[in-house]
């Protein structure tokens, strides 16, 4: 199938496609006029890989996911690697909340001693 048949098939951009194929997710075979020709499997890697972007992974997280799928497996998530990187990017993701909520706390501490603030006449700020 050419480049454009996967990525109406799949869901994606043709510009996501090549980006797949420059990050080495994909490898077409190259046809006599020198044409991308993908096989169906391939819907599947691309699927796969545009659902695990939205996940927030990185391309190259993506790399254990789809040796599954290529491994033969019906899942790209049943491999050890695979599992591995879900938990890598829930680490990640516990950080992140980790952060906001600090940084929730520390916004919230300065709204509330603004609110407060008081002239050294103890008249609230005349900000007009």
């Amino acid at each position: 199938m050419r480049i454009s048949d996967l990525a109406a098939e799949a869901g994606v951009t043709v510009k996501a496609v090549r980006y797949y194929e420059a990050q080495g997710l994909l490898k077409p075979r190259r046809e006599a006029n020198g044409y991308r020709s993908y096989e169906p499997d391939d819907v599947v890697v691309v699927r796969e890989v545009k659902a695990l972007l939205s996940l927030g992974l990185t391309a190259e997280q993506t790399y254990p996911f789809i040796e599954c799928l290529r491994a033969g497996n019906a899942r790209a998530d049943v491999c050890p690697a695979s599992l591995t990187a879900y938990r890598s990017r829930i680490e990640e993701v516990d950080r992140r909340i980790a952060e906001l909520t600090d940084l929730r706390a520390r916004l919230t501490d300065l709204l509330t001693d603004a609110e407060s603030w008081r002239t050294n006449d103890g008249r609230p700020a005349d900000c007009g």
